[in-house]
Parts: structure tokens; C-alpha cells; sequence
């Protein structure tokens, strides 16, 4: 049975929905900013409505069926590692697009809120948006760059395992969610390095 659940969970979250709205629109969305077939890419091709969509869906792939799973019991606690990090690891890593799949966030949030009862979700998506209120206020307004937001959500979720930690989730979730953190770290490892170098430059601009 386990076996099942994880195969389905992981091609649930191999669907790749926002690429395919694109493609409804004739938008590569992959050849469009940082190149990344999700959701929010969908937001600047085909626009805002769209993009919801997209977002609504690949949050459902993660939310749905493993909420059910969990809900009746199917995933017990020591099994939900494998059947709550499979459609992350599907949407990561899609064989719809030979393995080059997205980031997985909008996925993230609805494995998290399958598992916690939207408990982590929530906070997480609370924590989001205070780190980009702040980093609006330190830009005096103005955009953030994508290299920004990627350090942000990788920070977001990384508060999150502090979360879990100071209030007492099992040692299941928690392991869940450095395998979570894991695959964000390596889907945004470029952004990061970006950030990481931009951040030491201007360090190095203000001691001259």
C-alpha cells in the first residue's frame, strides 16, 4: 500500500499545470525570467488570473490526495515521510519535463497543509510575508530581485523547522521537513549563490 500512495503522490506532483496553462496561452514559461516552470513564472507570462490558477492547482497536487491519505489513516506517522515528500520531489523533479521541474513552494504549502492541518502552511506564509515586508521597507519600496525572494523563502522554511522544533512535532515531520528544506536549497542553489555573492560585494563597497 505504501508503495501506491508514494507512486501516486510523487506523479500528482509531477503534473505540471502551470506549464501546461502557459502552453494553452502559447507561453514557454520556461523561456521567460529565472526560467522556472511554476506558478508564479505563469503570473508574469499569461497574467495575474491565470497565474492564480496555476497556483491553486499545483497547491492542490500537494494538498490532495495526501490529506485524505493521512485523514483515514493510510500514512501513519512512520510512513508519512515517503508519502508527504513524494509530490514535492515530483513537482522538483517532473518526468513531464525529463526531470527539470520547478521549485515546488505553492507544493510545499499544500503537503504542509495535508500533514499539520494547515497549522505550518499558515506560519509559513506568515513568515513570508513579514520577510518581504521588510526587505520592501529596507528597498524603500522598491522590487525585490529574484536572487532576494529565493534567500527569503529558503529563510522562511528554515524558521519553520524552528517552529516545529520549539513546539514539539514529531520527529517525523521534522525529518520531513529537512528533506523539504533539502530539495528548496538545491532547486534554488543558483539564486542563493547570486545572493550570497551580491551580499558580500556590497559589504565590500561599504568598507572602502
Amino acid at each position: 500500500m505504501l508503495v501506491f500512495i508514494v507512486l501516486l503522490e510523487f506523479f500528482c506532483g509531477s503534473l505540471m499545470f502551470s506549464y501546461w496553462l502557459g502552453k494553452i496561452f502559447k507561453k514557454d514559461i520556461t523561456a521567460i525570467g529565472d526560467g522556472n516552470p511554476g506558478a508564479f513564472n505563469l503570473i508574469q507570462a499569461v497574467g495575474f488570473k491565470v497565474g492564480i490558477l496555476g497556483v491553486a492547482l499545483d497547491f492542490l497536487k500537494g494538498y490532495f490526495p495526501l490529506v485524505y491519505f493521512v485523514e483515514n489513516g493510510y500514512l501513519p506517522k512512520s510512513y508519512i515521510i515517503a508519502g508527504a515528500i513524494a509530490p514535492v520531489l515530483g513537482h522538483a523533479f517532473s518526468p513531464f519535463l525529463r526531470f527539470r521541474g520547478g521549485k515546488a513552494i505553492a507544493t510545499t504549502f499544500g503537503v504542509w497543509s495535508a500533514t499539520t492541518r494547515f497549522r505550518v502552511s499558515l506560519f509559513y506564509a506568515v513568515v513570508l510575508a513579514i520577510l518581504f515586508l521588510i526587505a520592501k521597507k529596507l528597498k524603500h519600496g522598491g522590487r525585490t530581485t529574484t536572487e532576494e525572494d529565493a534567500f527569503m523563502v529558503v529563510l522562511g522554511f528554515t524558521i519553520v523547522g524552528a517552529y516545529l522544533y520549539l513546539n514539539g512535532f514529531s520527529v517525523y515531520l521534522l525529518t520531513l521537513w529537512f528533506l523539504n528544506l533539502t530539495i528548496m536549497i538545491y532547486k534554488n542553489k543558483e539564486k542563493l549563490s547570486s545572493f550570497y555573492i551580491s551580499l558580500t560585494d556590497r559589504q565590500h563597497e561599504i568598507k572602502k
